[in-house]
């Protein structure tokens, strides 16, 4: 009887959820995203540091790297709405 009962219910009530209910980010992933918008605004500080005339071009290639950022952030939180 057992048999009939399993062979009656459709694949998704034999399959436990392995997601999480909500939507996250991975702790991992959000510890690698830091570690290198570290070291590379670790890496332009010290270039400008180093060569004064390239702080120009670094400040500006910034700026519209934060812009982007920041447009691509927005995209991404109207889209899981």
């Amino acid at each position: 009887m057992s048999t009939v009962d399993q062979q009656s219910q459709s694949p998704q009530q034999l399959q436990s959820p392995q997601q999480p209910s909500g939507p996250g980010t991975d702790p991992v992933v959000l510890l690698l995203v830091g570690i290198v918008v570290v070291l590379v605004l670790g890496a332009a500080g010290y270039v400008c540091v180093v060569h004064r005339s390239l702080v120009g071009p670094i400040g500006a290639v910034g700026g519209v790297a934060s812009a982007l950022a920041a447009a691509f952030g927005v995209a991404l939180a109207l889209r899981r709405r």
